[in-house]
């Protein structure tokens, strides 16, 4: 299902709202957006671009789950199995990706938004870029764009990732293409990060069939059915980025950042423009949910991982909940580790049984007041690689940010002693149900 067949769907089922009067991609779009509080909308006139506009395609984990064609509580468990059985996508001859093909290029013709006053520019915020690293071949991945004129983008890639790798490697422009308007499966595994060397189309492929086309100008692939493509160089002239609004709501700092250089735009006959909200639901849940798998994977390596949550307090990125079967004592301790292990830029974690939900608050809150001591179930690691999203991290430019990090052990206690009677201590009593109306006085005459 692509992004066109998804909104069509969204549209039969009532949940697309479509908005015909004409708005300006510079503030207005995104405060419409926000008011709408990032529900499926559709722009049909936008100031200055014949593009109509898509948002809030991926703002719920029900959304996300529709756009699979799978029930929200398969989410975790489909895309673990995407990132351990990638799917080889089939190459095709014609796409419809390449129904137009623009060589003499022009950016302002898309409807890219500024969001804020203080933006450093325009932003394309749901580019999903496809390069090929030297050595290890393909790899897909979001970087957000700063537009700066008629052909290029300021590109933030982020240091020690594949793109910023790659880029490094050569002292020559690195052939990029940026793919706008993607369907569910390449929208998620362009933000997963499997192991090097491992192609994120062929994880979207193995979530839902996506076939290639070569591009235009490059031998890159690119999946054939998004919208928009921008095909171009990643050239080392730098230039300063930012400020940008990320996950964590706050402002990201200036930074210098490579250029990118478009060579030659294809698109749809009737190419829709995606966009979605910095800080916003979709931004963070588009970008932390497919990082659960990665988690989930590296826990299970040392126990038994039944469930895992990036919260949405820490940005769906910053912050996770596992959930384990313990089996062992130290298990609790185990998952702490794997889990920081699985996604990089994780800060704080906290590890629950299976008898708490760890999708509501208050019962992981609950757990650490029942479950956890300070003094024996807390890890904390010194001066560890960080996310540059945290603004209390140790940022210097051109460097991995770094942080400390903390893990919380609340889950069950026990010793060598009777471990049912232990765990009996910390289960949560439960009231019987009574039927009210045999209490209650009933209708007055």
């Amino acid at each position: 299902m692509d992004l066109r067949m998804f909104v069509d769907r969204l549209q039969s089922m009532g949940k697309l709202q479509v908005i015909e009067r004409e708005v300006d991609p510079y503030l207005e779009m995104a405060r419409v957006i926000h008011t709408l509080g990032e529900r499926p909308v559709l722009f049909l006139c936008v100031r200055g671009s014949s593009f109509p506009v898509i948002a809030g395609l991926c703002s719920t984990r029900e959304q996300i789950a529709l756009g699979l064609e799978i029930e929200a509580g398969k989410l975790l468990p489909t895309l673990a199995g995407a990132l351990r059985q990638p799917v080889e996508p089939q190459c095709v001859d014609t796409a419809p990706c390449q129904e137009v093909v623009e060589p003499d290029v022009d950016l302002m013709q898309l409807p890219v938004n500024t969001h804020f006053v203080e933006d450093g520019g325009p932003y394309v915020t749901t580019g999903v870029v496809v390069m090929g690293d030297p050595d290890l071949g393909r790899n897909v991945s979001y970087h957000r764009l700063q537009r700066l004129d008629r052909r290029h983008f300021a590109v933030r890639i982020v240091e020690g990732r594949g793109m910023h790798t790659a880029w490094s490697k050569t002292g020559e422009d690195l052939p990029v293409a940026v793919c706008i308007g993607n369907s569910m499966p390449v929208l998620l595994a362009g933000a997963m990060s499997p192991a090097p060397g491992v192609d994120e189309l062929s994880i979207a492929n193995a979530l839902g069939a996506t076939p290639v086309v070569k591009c235009v100008t490059s031998n890159l692939e690119v999946p054939a059915h998004c919208e928009i493509v921008l095909e171009g160089r990643l050239t080392h002239e730098l230039v300063e980025e930012g400020p940008f609004v990320d996950l964590t709501e706050t402002r990201d700092i200036v930074r210098l950042q490579p250029v990118l250089e478009v060579d030659c735009i294809t698109h749809r006959s009737d190419a829709i423009y995606q966009t979605l909200l910095p800080g916003g639901c979709e931004h963070k849940l588009l970008m932390g949910l497919p990082r659960e798998p990665s988690i989930f994977e590296a826990v299970n390596e040392v126990c038994r991982c039944l469930n895992v949550s990036l919260t949405a307090g820490g940005g769906h990125w910053l912050h996770a909940v596992v959930q384990i079967s313990k089996q062992d004592a130290v298990d609790g301790s185990r998952a702490i580790g794997a889990a920081f292990k699985g996604h990089s830029s994780l800060k704080h974690v906290v590890v629950v049984d299976e008898s708490v939900d760890l999708f509501d608050p208050q019962a992981v809150e609950w757990a650490i007041a029942t479950r956890f001591q300070a003094d024996s179930d807390l890890n904390v690691l010194h001066n560890q690689p960080s996310s540059s999203l945290d603004p209390s991290a140790t940022q210097v430019p051109g460097k991995k940010a770094r942080t400390a990090k903390m893990g919380l052990d609340a889950t069950v206690k026990w010793d060598s002693g009777d471990k049912q009677a232990q765990l009996g201590s910390y289960e949560k009593v439960q009231y019987e149900s009574v039927e009210l109306g045999d209490y209650l006085p009933g209708p007055q005459d």
